[in-house]
């Protein structure tokens, strides 16, 4: 029997359309947080798509690109001006179903931790730079998006839902299985892991410990 072995043309086109939906994901979380702010059209489009693109941007940064990919396809940003558009256009409809938001938001986090885990083993990065670049593409989005939205970013708080160590062991597991798999799979792989932690910490499942000091 032959080993199936996709085409690299096929590989490559199956990576850049995770990177859009993760890229349309994030701009739905950013646009959905600036709806319910209240912010008028503009401050919708600017918060949808700085959302979606600075991931990436970190993480072609990190991975040492000449310019971030959505300034050389924008493709990428028109995927994020249309997440905004949707997410302004029926935002109250979406806000009705509760877990709204934080899908998008995971589902964003998922997909670029994994392509930032594939983009710095691509550079030649160890186990902790994949790691650290991973895990700063996924989160990298949010905390600005968090921090234009004048919220304190839920990376550094929120230790009942895993984010952050989320998007860690989804670069992690992308890192583990590059050698065995393609790098498609390795990333659905990568991004499958990260939305099992989210969803387990959700569930109460997983948490990680806090360290409390005595008052006085």
């Amino acid at each position: 029997m032959h080993e199936l072995v996709l085409p690299e043309v096929t590989l490559q086109a199956g990576l850049r359309w995770l990177d859009l939906l993760g890229i349309l994901a994030f701009s739905l979380s950013g646009a959905l947080l600036a709806v319910r702010k209240r912010f008028d059209l503009f401050g919708v489009l600017v918060l949808g798509c700085v959302t979606a693109v600075g991931g990436g941007a970190i993480r072609d940064t990190l991975t040492g690109q000449a310019l971030p990919v959505f300034l050389r396809d924008e493709t990428y940003l028109w995927v994020a001006i249309a997440g905004a558009v949707i997410a302004f256009a029926f935002g109250e409809r979406l806000a009705r179903f509760e877990k709204a938001l934080s899908v998008f938001d995971s589902v964003g986090l998922a997909l670029f931790a994994a392509s930032g885990a594939l983009g710095a083993i691509a550079a030649g990065l160890g186990p902790l730079g994949v790691i650290f670049a991973g895990a700063l593409s996924g989160v990298g989005g949010g905390i600005i998006r968090d921090l234009i939205a004048n919220e304190v970013p839920e990376v550094m708080y929120r230790r009942d839902q895993l984010y952050a160590t989320a998007a860690a062991a989804g670069a992690l597991t992308v890192y583990l299985l590059h050698p065995h798999l393609t790098p498609f799979q390795a990333q659905l792989g990568g991004a499958a892991t990260v939305l099992l932690l989210r969803y387990l910490s959700r569930r109460g499942w997983v948490r990680l410990p806090v360290r409390r000091l005595p008052e006085g």
